[in-house]
């Protein structure tokens, strides 16, 4: 039976064994020695379990050798009652700004909406709104990532087709993985998102907290910051901790290497579209071998349309994915923090009741109602950090599985081509050997 990677180490719950969790995932990079942008690439390791999946034949021609493997991961079926599209990116051109809009069409069958099908236009700020918002309603929630304000910098051109095309997808990505959070999914602020044209979106935004308000947050989450580690953090978060600071490491030497990659690809895709030209302007001047130098350039040429295609698989899938998790690594950082920060302030008043002679039923009053939101947020964390733990298994496996199949349909097609090729010169060759052993 085929088989596929195994899930990265300490999949069986957030319960894991106390340090760094160091699954295939986290451990294939560790083989990497990557100083600079010059240092050469090793070998990841292949010492890799396996976990079995079913195989599927291919379905383009390959090689008579060939030993491409092929992977379906089959999902179980998934109840739903929100959809969401985001497509149809719209310039607009102001005196002031040039941005883009995007059509997000959503149906529902949930009974709290009024219509089962809206559509409205939003724009990348909006959808920076919806975040913020939902970071504040939810403070001990993982909130997916958006695509950053420049994604891909260095790669492509901003409001160039290619860009604007990843950000859709991305931005797509995000409504959906948030339709189908079970806490989510139900927040006020994502229906208006949703249904309110852009005047009521508008509205709505200026609604929200004050400028005092906002400062008093910022007061607050600085004065946490300042009090230090905090003392008695259960030691499921600093599991959590210890994970996500080596996930972090590994996620962008991972991201690091898919650029170098994809970048040494685009160089070799652009010396190969100069071979082929170059040996059909030989075949004019050497009447004897024209055939032979007209079939390698044929064969460069297939084999040019190839890597293209490969560099297309990398450039939509695997860039992508890996980027994410990065900016997924930064905000489930971000979120220990936050409920580190709630448990800071039970124990500064529990520190504080300790000292106090007076006062103490008031006191007491404030622990529990922490100590109520301290388990809240807890269990809200713990019940997240599952599921994005089992969602990012499934998307590693499945992004790697993809970049692995079409690595290997690369090379099967272009062996395919060039035994195609021997094969007919071989021909050719016995054909003359022949007619010259004729009287």
């Amino acid at each position: 039976r085929a088989r596929a990677p195994a899930l990265p180490a300490g999949s069986q719950g957030a319960a894991a064994a106390p340090g760094p969790a160091r699954g295939p995932l986290l451990a294939a990079a560790e083989v990497l020695a990557l100083d600079d942008e010059e240092d050469d690439l090793e070998v990841f390791s292949k010492d890799t379990s396996l976990a079995e999946v079913n195989s599927f034949s291919p379905s383009v021609p390959i090689s008579p050798s060939s030993m491409i493997n092929h992977y379906k991961f089959e999902d179980g079926p998934e109840l739903r009652d929100l959809f969401i599209t985001v497509d149809d990116p719209e310039s607009h051109v102001t005196a002031i700004e040039t941005f883009i809009t995007y059509r997000v069409v959503t149906k529902t069958s949930r009974g709290e909406f009024d219509s089962s099908e809206y559509e409205v236009r939003r724009r990348y700020q909006d959808f920076l709104w919806l975040k913020s918002k939902l970071e504040e309603a939810h403070p001990t929630l993982i909130i997916p990532p958006l695509p950053e304000k420049f994604i891909m910098k260095g790669m492509v051109e901003r409001f160039s087709d290619e860009f604007i095309e990843t950000r859709r997808k991305a931005l797509h990505k995000f409504l959906n993985r948030i339709a189908v959070h079970p806490t989510l999914t139900f927040n006020e602020d994502f229906k208006i998102f949703l249904t309110a044209q852009a005047w009521e979106l508008s509205s709505h935004k200026k609604q929200g907290p004050g400028l005092l308000s906002r400062m008093g947050q910022t007061v607050r989450a600085v004065a946490s910051s300042v009090r230090g580690a905090v003392k008695n953090r259960p030691g499921m978060f600093t599991e959590m901790n210890d994970y996500l600071e080596t996930f972090s490491q590994k996620i962008n030497l991972l991201d690091k290497i898919a650029h170098r990659i994809y970048k040494e690809e685009r160089g070799y895709f652009n010396e190969m579209k100069e071979y082929g030209p170059i040996h059909t302007l030989w075949s004019a001047s050497e009447e004897d071998i024209a055939d032979s130098l007209k079939g390698i350039a044929s064969c460069i040429d297939r084999c040019c349309k190839a890597t293209e295609k490969r560099m297309a698989g990398l450039s939509e899938n695997l860039l992508p994915i890996l980027h994410e998790y990065v900016l997924y690594s930064e905000i489930m950082m971000g979120v220990l923090k936050r409920r580190d920060q709630i448990q800071g302030e039970l124990d500064s008043k529990v520190d504080a009741l300790a000292n106090k002679k007076t006062e103490k039923d008031l006191f007491l009053e404030e622990i529990g109602k922490l100590e109520d939101k301290v388990e809240r947020a807890n269990n809200a964390l713990k019940a997240d950090w599952d599921r994005w733990k089992q969602n990012m298994q499934c998307d590693m496996r499945s992004t790697f599985t993809n970049v692995a199949e079409n690595n290997l349909r690369f090379y099967e097609e272009c062996l395919a081509t060039w035994e195609s090729f021997l094969a007919s010169q071989a021909v050719d060759l016995h054909v003359e050997e022949d007619s010259e052993d004729r009287p």
